[in-house]
């Protein structure tokens, strides 16, 4: 296949950069940041007072980003069309105590996180990355990206039962190792420190995870798939951020105020400050309404014509375990985005919302496919419930369908993060 005959290639490799700089949720919504800060967008402090201009706007907080645009000629009563995303991928957070150690071993304490499937990350090679609390009330972001830790797995002479079913410990199992010699409290952190450039005695809080250091990468023989980490959920993140970037920087005004919600935490149920179970996007919507000269009723006039695309990943069906799979829903890569369905309401599409994504993958030219679950297997859920019963607005869960769900290295088709983040801006620009 002639590369140069496929335009997904260049959104395809600049996916690739944004996971390769993004270990962490704070990496990530600094990225997009800075992509927003290229298109004209520009940050506002929630402890500011908001003006009623036009243009880009965005909030940071924490592993958090709410990014919006508010176009010529919006009225205070103006809907939203909103993309929600999550920033957080299931990995290996470091404990408050780190430092640990056993038979001459020095090896780093660590909290599973999310619905981590351990087994990929045994006999990886691990970094460190995240943020460091300082003294004076700052944060600094912190990313040592070469091989710092590994979690190693027993060598099969000493566990001859290994193939037949390998059952791990969170505890004892996943503890990943460093270097040899006594443990000393403090390391961890100081060397940190040096790393950062920043006097150990000045951290004294920290929100640190592990990642694998080995790079995204095109897949197959004719380079259809990208592997890679934190797909779940960096992708539909960058897909937005592309796409919202895109709006702003067109031609045409949209005729809603297109919004990016990134937050974290979804990977363990969104309760937080920076989840989808916060105030955090009632609140920016709600003093966007408002800054615009907004009363209560505008802001109830503007969320009943608001809809959000709530985009994560979703499975792709495997071909070494199909029967898994419902019998007449099975997404292939490159199908284009899939569009996410439960009666029980783990998804929030019904089908006002399928003929919304309908229509936005019409007007951008892309195929798309639908999911459902196979009975037998429930499935698991996004924050598309949460924001419609939250926020009272039409939610849709809509994504692209991967491989190897919350492993260490996750893979898609090469051709669905293009035609997903075109689909976004059909929907968001109008």
């Amino acid at each position: 296949m002639n590369d140069a005959a496929r335009p997904d290639l260049a959104h395809a490799e600049d996916l690739m950069a944004f996971l390769a700089a993004s270990p962490s949720p704070y990496h990530a919504v600094a990225n997009a940041a800075a992509r927003l800060e290229k298109a004209g967008f520009r940050q506002l402090a929630e402890t500011d007072a908001w003006d009623s201009g036009t243009g880009g706007r965005y909030v940071l907080r924490g592993g958090a980003l709410i990014a919006w645009y508010v176009p010529e000629g919006a009225t205070a009563a103006t809907p939203f069309r909103i993309t929600g995303a999550h920033t957080d991928s299931p990995n290996l957070r470091v404990k408050p105590n780190p430092d640990t150690g056993s038979q001459g071993w020095r090896q780093v304490a660590v909290e599973i996180y999310g619905g981590t499937l351990l087994n990929t990350w045994l006999d990886r090679d691990l970094g460190i990355s995240g943020r460091l609390s300082l003294k004076d009330g700052t944060t600094r972001l912190v990313k040592v990206d070469r091989a710092l830790l590994r979690v190693p797995q027993l060598a099969v002479h000493l566990d001859r039962q290994a193939n037949e079913g390998l059952k791990l410990d969170r505890q004892r199992h996943m503890t990943p190792i460093w270097g040899l010699g006594d443990v000393h409290e403090g390391d961890l952190i100081r060397f940190l420190g040096e790393e950062a450039d920043i006097p150990a005695g000045d951290i004294i809080g920290w929100d640190l995870m592990a990642h694998s250091v080995e790079a995204p990468s095109f897949l197959g023989r004719d380079r259809e798939f990208i592997a890679g980490p934190r797909m779940d959920n960096l992708l539909s993140v960058h897909a937005g951020t592309t796409a919202l970037t895109a709006i702003a920087e067109g031609s045409d005004e949209p005729p809603f105020i297109p919004v990016l919600a990134a937050f974290d935490h979804e990977e363990n149920g969104s309760q937080s400050d920076t989840g989808a179970q916060g105030p955090l996007l009632g609140s920016v919507l709600e003093r966007s309404v408002f800054a615009r000269g907004g009363s209560y009723e505008d802001r109830a006039r503007a969320y009943a014509g608001t809809v959000c695309f709530s985009s994560d990943t979703g499975h792709a069906v495997h071909p070494n375990y199909a029967e898994r799979h419902e019998p007449g829903h099975h997404p292939l890569p490159n199908g284009g985005p899939i569009l996410k369905v439960n009666v029980n309401q783990r998804y929030s599409t019904d089908g006002r919302g399928r003929a919304l994504f309908a229509a936005a993958c019409e007007r951008a030219g892309v195929p798309w496919q639908s999911f459902v679950s196979n009975n037998d297997v429930p499935c698991g859920t996004t924050i598309g419930p949460i924001t419609a019963a939250r926020h009272g607005i039409t939610t849709v869960d809509i994504g692209v369908a991967i491989l190897s769900m919350h492993s260490a290295r996750e893979l898609c088709g090469v051709n669905d993060p293009a035609l997903l983040a075109d689909c976004l801006s059909a929907f968001m620009g109008g």
